[in-house]
């Protein structure tokens, strides 16, 4: 699908609407680094839900049977490693961030919530241009847990060589957040745990809505239009747009309808239609960089949307932002919301 670690998770669901279009240069990896001791087991502050082990998941790829409670886990993809750190269990290895990550090469709500356990911070390895097994082998993980991630037929064979597997259960980068979660829980034989993060995520995002209840009278589009000329509408199940429902504000009724493009969760229309954007209250977008946003907003097209116009428009080119405003997880959600709801209340007084 996309060929760096960014382009398959910002613009996954983007597929056939952006395959050529999110050009993050800046998406380079970094070699192999060891920010945190390859050679401890990772800590487990949670007891694990009696009978939970051994246990056998299924994936798409095939299944992967955890005989014991793991204490050596290596995450890969999308928020694998934020739910592993809630669930009470710092991972030994993690694949290294390359965009919106901090100096340890993870995200820095990860990064905190290991450093607040007093927990060594993970090693790090390469997943680009392919998943770097032999560092991989080096930690001598107990489980390897990817429920949200592109992993090939091949990797998952040759990955479940080296320690059981958990790939996603359906297409790749499609998982939805709570199942993520679920699944995850299920791995570290902390399922009852996992159900209270789920329960907690949902209350966060309700009690902030309650908190905004003029939100609830808005309504909005998340596109992506990175690339000159492209314009693409983020739909309900992508998690851009859950996190902007389950604070209250309604998806616009004309974009909402477009048909979706095939295998994705994104209307692919052009930056030719905009004009399916004029009702919309509040438009939200994210950015490579600040170069990138004005390179986009100097096209005629898109500055005459009409929430671009009066200003009703979130426009977010922090990478770290970016990315928590991307996943759902019990780490990523409050670092976006605390960030994230003073730019949508800036928004909204401008709607009129």
């Amino acid at each position: 699908m996309f060929r760096s670690p960014l382009r398959r998770r910002l613009g996954v669901v983007a597929a056939a609407a952006a395959v050529v279009a999110l050009s993050l240069s800046a998406c380079s990896t970094s070699s192999t680094s060891s920010s945190g001791s390859s050679a401890g087991s990772s800590g487990s502050s949670s007891s694990v839900d009696a009978s939970a082990f051994p246990v056998t998941i299924k994936s798409a790829l095939g299944s992967a049977t955890i005989p014991a409670e793991p204490k050596r886990v290596v995450t890969l993809g999308w928020g694998s490693a934020d739910t592993v750190v809630a669930l009470g269990t710092t991972p030994v290895g993690i694949e290294n961030v390359t965009w919106g990550g901090d100096s340890h090469g993870d995200y820095p709500w990860v990064t905190s919530a290991i450093e607040k356990k007093g927990d060594a911070l993970p090693a790090t390895f390469n997943v680009y241009p392919d998943i770097d097994v032999s560092a991989i082998a080096a930690l001598t993980p107990d489980v390897i847990i990817a429920p949200q991630s592109g992993l090939t037929a091949a990797q998952f064979t040759t990955l479940s060589a080296l320690a059981p597997t958990v790939a996603f259960p359906d297409k790749e980068w499609g998982t939805p957040w709570d199942e993520q979660i679920a699944i995850i829980g299920k791995a570290l034989g902390k399922s009852t745990k996992a159900a209270s993060l789920v329960t907690s995520l949902k209350d966060k995002l309700a009690a902030t809505a309650a908190a905004n209840p003029s939100f609830s009278e808005l309504t909005f589009s998340y596109v992506y239009t990175a690339e000159p000329g492209s314009l693409s509408i983020y739909q309900k199940g992508d998690p851009r747009v859950d996190i902007i429902s389950g604070l209250g504000l309604k998806e616009d009724k004309t974009t909402s309808a477009l048909p979706l493009t095939a295998g994705t969760f994104v209307s692919t229309v052009g930056l030719e239609k905009a004009n399916v954007l004029d009702k919309t209250d509040v438009l939200f977008t994210w950015f490579n960089d600040e170069a990138n946003e004005k390179e986009i907003e100097a096209q005629p097209l898109f500055a005459q949307i009409p929430a671009v116009e009066r200003g009703s428009y979130v426009a977010n080119v922090d990478q770290q932002l970016a990315t928590a405003s991307t996943v759902i997880t019990p780490l990523s959600l409050p670092y976006a919301l605390d960030r994230y709801v003073g730019m949508i209340k800036a928004a909204a007084a401008k709607v009129g």
